[in-house]
C-alpha cells in the first residue's frame, strides 16, 4: 500500500506502536547544522533524526549534483538498522512544507517501501495542535534484518536521458525551482543559472496551503492538470536544485491522484556541472 499524507492527529493516536517509526529531516541547505540543532531542542517523542546531507546523500564528486542517492543496499541497511521492516509504516516530518519529508518518502518508494507518509504541516501542525515534544533522544531499537531493495515504487531518469530527450522528447520535465531560478535570473546555490530547455515550472511551493499543510487532492488536481495540458503524468520527470524539492511536486502529484511521474535525481546542480550540457533562460 503506498500512503501520501498522514495528520498530526493521526500520527499521535499510532505515535509509540511497534510498526511504525519517525523520521525527523528538519534541515537547511545554508546551515548544514540546523536540523540536528533543531532535533536536539525538541522534537516528536520517538523520531529519529537522518541527516541530509550525510546520511541520505552519497559522496559528492563535483558532477553529480549537491545530493546525490545513495547506493539502493546501503540506503537499506540504514532503514533496518532504524528497526524498519516491510511491514513498518514510515512517517517523515520536517519544518520546511514538506520539502525533505517527501525527498524521504521518495527514496523509500525509490527503495521499494510503499508503506510511508508525510506529516502534513510538519513540525508547525505537530506544535498547532499541542502534542506532545520531547528532548529526549529516540529509544534504542532492535534493528531489523536488511532491507533488501525491492523492486521501486518510484522511478527515476539519469543526466544522459534527459539530454536525449531535448532532441527527442519522451517526457517533459517540470522544475520546481522558484521561477527568478527558473528563468535564471538569480542563481543562489549553483555556479550557472537557467533551466533546462524544454522545462516547465511549478515552484515547489504553490503546493501549499497558506497554514503549511498541501491543499487538497481537488485543487492540485486541477492545477496540475492545467499545467500538463493534456500530457500523460507517467512522461512527467521532476528537477529541482538537487533533487529535494522535485519530490514535492511528486508527491503533490501523487496525493492528486496523478500518479506515475519520475525524478531527475541529479537535477540542476549535476546538470549544470557539465558546460556541454545546454541551458535555456527567460520563460
Amino acid at each position: 500500500m503506498t500512503t501520501t499524507l498522514i495528520s498530526a492527529a493521526d500520527l499521535a493516536a499510532r505515535l509509540g506502536a511497534a510498526d511504525v517509526r519517525v523520521f525527523d529531516v528538519r534541515h537547511d541547505l545554508t546551515n548544514h547544522a540546523a536540523g540536528h540543532e533543531a532535533y536536539a531542542a525538541g522534537h516528536i517523542p520517538g523520531a529519529r533524526y537522518l541527516d541530509h546531507e550525510t546520511e541520505l546523500a552519497a559522496a559528492r564528486t563535483g558532477k553529480n549534483g549537491r545530493h546525490p542517492l545513495p547506493d539502493r543496499a546501503q540506503f537499506g541497511a540504514l532503514m533496518a538498522a532504524h528497526g524498519v521492516t516491510p511491514q513498518t509504516l514510515v512517517v517523515a516530518y520536517d519544518a520546511s512544507g514538506g520539502m525533505y519529508a517527501a525527498h524521504l518518502w521518495w527514496m523509500l518508494r525509490w527503495l521499494g517501501h510503499g508503506q510511508v507518509a508525510v506529516l502534513d504541516g510538519g513540525w508547525q501542525a505537530w506544535l498547532a495542535a499541542g502534542l506532545p515534544t520531547t528532548t529526549e533522544p529516540a529509544p534504542t531499537v532492535q534493528p531489523g534484518a536488511p532491507v533488501v531493495p525491492g523492486a521501486p515504487l518510484a522511478g527515476s531518469v539519469d543526466a544522459k536521458a534527459v539530454l536525449d530527450n531535448i532532441a527527442q522528447p519522451a517526457f517533459t520535465v517540470i522544475d520546481a525551482r522558484a521561477a527568478n531560478r527558473y528563468r535564471g535570473e538569480v542563481e543562489p546555490m549553483d555556479p550557472v543559472a537557467g533551466h533546462i530547455p524544454g522545462a516547465l515550472n511549478r515552484p515547489n511551493g504553490q503546493n501549499l496551503q497558506a497554514d503549511g499543510h498541501f491543499k487538497d487532492a481537488g485543487q492540485l488536481r486541477e492545477e496540475f492538470t492545467a499545467l500538463l495540458a493534456g500530457r500523460d503524468p507517467k512522461t512527467i520527470v521532476h528537477q529541482c536544485g538537487s533533487g529535494i524539492t522535485a519530490c514535492h511536486n511528486l508527491l503533490s502529484m501523487e496525493i492528486a491522484g496523478l500518479a506515475g511521474s519520475r525524478l531527475y535525481p541529479g537535477s540542476w546542480s549535476e546538470w549544470c556541472s557539465d558546460p556541454s550540457r545546454p541551458v535555456a533562460k527567460g520563460e
